[in-house]
């Protein structure tokens, strides 16, 4: 029986082991649903993290105690011994860019040497990472290569699933999502596509190749980036014009195939991002992206511009800019989720603060020792928020609680209400992208 054989043979009885490298809002789901049907280890090196998986506590609050329990042979371990026995592993970590928008490998990179000193002759190592075309065979690969000294597509093997993963969608899960499949070899590929059968409900497309599958998931992403740039270019044309831009979209929504799109910030660790990792390879290989370049531009300042229009309504209204207290409602990067990573909500208390606003920033749903250690600001508690004590709102996340608010309460002469979320009644707000 070939290597091949073995595998499909362990996959079809359940007998395979699968190791999850990195258990955030990626693996973990992940490894719940493999874990209902196979051993499987799940691996991060953040031991708090592993404490409270072993406590039935998920934080990112993707999975919760009931779900955690149904992965009933999923094992937690940060150390690598605890990951050795696996025949496939899986590598989820983060892969963000840094101060310079360049697409950041130390994550995969490190993830990679862990697995490269534990792996076994004809195991499989499969990349779930959103990286740009090549990434896996040409930065990965090497890595594994050095730390195990084996050889690629002779003594181990790869695969490349990129994640679907919506932080905080609890309709769109992991095993409801159909999932792009892709191997090193065409053997190998259709190994990782029956893998991904056994738990993926809504089925998979496996791809010709692994560079078909990276780009496939990196232009999903870029794609509706360049999206909501052009929504945004409208909304900036039309706040000139004085036309209000949601009620355009509205109505040219009628019209059965135009886009519904809106404008707003655009962070998080899926669209802020991967369009950086398309641009640089593409700059690598001499192409210059015009139209992604432009957009992810347009995007990165819409931050500054809310600022920039809040500021020029508290001074119609007669504030003074230097020390206005300004409430900003909302940190994480989408609605009712915790997931602060990338969220561009600090490029407008930044841009605020540049004009010497004073600045509190409420969220219900961020961990205020994350928000603290990632951006450097101390939030305000819920017996604290009272809208009079500030000259205005910027309503920047669109959390159920804050519909709840008593924005009728305030002065409408003196107080001023942003809602870049567009979820307030029009006639109570002062501007909304």
């Amino acid at each position: 029986m070939t290597h091949i054989q073995t595998l499909l043979s362990k996959i079809s009885d359940r007998s395979v082991k699968i190791g999850i490298i990195g258990l955030g809002y990626v693996g973990l789901p992940l490894a719940v649903e493999f874990g209902k049907y196979f051993k499987t280890i799940g691996f991060d090196i953040n031991l708090k993290r592993i404490d409270e998986l072993k406590k039935g506590e998920d934080r990112t609050l993707e999975v919760n105690a009931e779900e955690l329990a149904e992965g009933k042979y999923l094992e937690y371990t940060s150390t690598l011994d605890g990951i050795k026995e696996a025949d496939i592993y899986i590598i989820t970590v983060p892969t963000p860019i840094d101060d310079y928008k360049r697409p950041d490998l130390t994550p995969l990179i490190k993830a990679s040497e862990s697995v490269g000193k534990v792996i076994n002759k004809d195991n499989i190592v499969i990349y779930e990472s959103t990286v740009y075309p090549g990434c896996t065979e040409e930065d990965c690969v090497p890595v594994i290569e050095k730390f195990s000294g084996l050889k690629f597509n002779t003594d181990f093997y790869c695969g490349y699933s990129p994640e679907r993963i919506n932080p905080g969608d609890k309709e769109h899960r992991v095993s409801t999502i159909k999932k792009i499949t892709s191997g090193s070899t065409p053997e190998i590929g259709k190994v990782v596509d029956e893998l991904y059968k056994t738990i993926i409900k809504a089925g998979t497309h496996l791809a010709s190749s692994m560079k078909v599958a990276e780009a496939a998931k990196v232009i999903e992403n870029a794609q509706r980036d360049i999206n909501i740039a052009f929504v945004n270019e409208l909304a900036k044309l039309f706040n000139i014009m004085n036309i209000d831009t949601l009620e355009v979209l509205e109505a040219a929504g009628t019209k059965w195939n135009f886009l519904p799109y809106r404008p707003g910030l655009v962070g998080g660790h899926c669209i802020g991002v991967d369009p950086y990792y398309l641009t640089h390879k593409a700059q690598h290989v001499g192409y210059h992206p015009e139209i992604i370049s432009t957009g992810r531009r347009l995007n990165d300042g819409m931050g500054a511009f809310v600022a920039r229009e809040f500021v020029k309504l508290l001074i119609k209204k007669e504030h003074k800019v230097h020390d206005s207290k300004v409430l900003v409602l909302g940190i994480t990067f989408k609605e009712n989720c915790p997931d602060i990573r990338n969220s561009r909500v600090i490029d407008i208390i930044n841009e605020l603060k540049s004009f010497d606003c004073s600045v509190d920033v409420y969220d219900p749903w961020a961990d205020s020792g994350e928000v603290e250690e990632e951006y450097n600001l101390k939030l305000l508690s819920t017996d604290k928020v009272n809208l009079e004590n500030y000259s205005g709102v910027i309503l920047a996340v669109a959390h159920n609680q804050f519909k709840t608010l008593d924005f009728k309460s305030v002065n409408k002469n003196n107080f001023t209400i942003y809602d870049v979320k567009g979820i307030l009644d029009p006639k109570l707000v002062d501007n909304r992208l």
